[in-house]
């Protein structure tokens, strides 16, 4: 498979495919990437900057709207997740341009999720949210989807985007809801306890 040669704006985040992700550009290198994406219609990369390292995995990105400039030359953007990539060379600078990029090999995703552990990962996030008394739906439950908003930490995030099938994606997820809900539950009725400490009980009689 060929490479491809993509401008890269490594963040200390992840993003996935589908994901909006809204961004203040300041620097004048990335203001020059984004400068050019918008002029040229082209996508860039933002690969995870994780561990003090660029990652080998990341997310093409496609800029949508640029929602304001501002006079000194900054801009806030809003972009677009398209596809998973793998940087196969990493450049510091583009020649004749501020920014980095890499060459980049795009990968092939299967999609198709497992219908079984869909419906165990949505039971799952409803007990989790119910449990925390939070309000909140989906569109759907596929795993980039919900990924930000089940408690994953940043490498576990990054570890969901390397996996190229979404029933492994969905795999990953559920051993980690599994693992987290019934401590979430442990945590909620210890707090209840507590709360109620202090308080007058009114106890039935024992009968011995």
């Amino acid at each position: 498979m060929e490479t491809k040669l993509l401008p890269l704006f490594p963040l200390n985040l992840v993003v996935y495919p589908g994901e909006k992700l809204n961004l203040h550009i300041f620097e004048p290198r990335y203001r020059q990437l984004i400068s050019e994406a918008v002029a040229r219609e082209t996508t860039f990369g933002i690969p995870a900057f994780i561990n003090n390292e660029v990652g080998s995995f990341g997310t093409e990105m496609r800029v949508v709207s640029v929602e304001r400039y501002y006079p000194e030359g900054e801009m806030d953007i809003t972009a677009l997740g398209l596809q998973v990539f793998e940087v196969k060379q990493f450049y510091n600078a583009i020649p004749n341009r501020l920014y980095a990029g890499g060459e980049v090999l795009f990968r092939e995703d299967n999609s198709q999720p497992d219908v079984v552990a869909e419906l165990d990962v949505k039971q799952l996030v409803e007990q989790l949210y119910e449990t925390l008394r939070i309000q909140k739906t989906f569109p759907d439950y596929h795993s980039f989807t919900i990924a930000h908003h089940i408690g994953l930490d940043l490498e576990q995030e990054y570890a969901l985007l390397q996996l190229p099938a979404e029933y492994e994606r969905q795999q990953f997820i559920l051993e980690h809801l599994q693992q987290i809900v019934p401590k979430v539950i442990e945590i909620e009725r210890l707090k209840l306890k507590v709360q109620m400490n202090g308080y007058f009980k009114n106890f039935k009689p024992l009968d011995f």
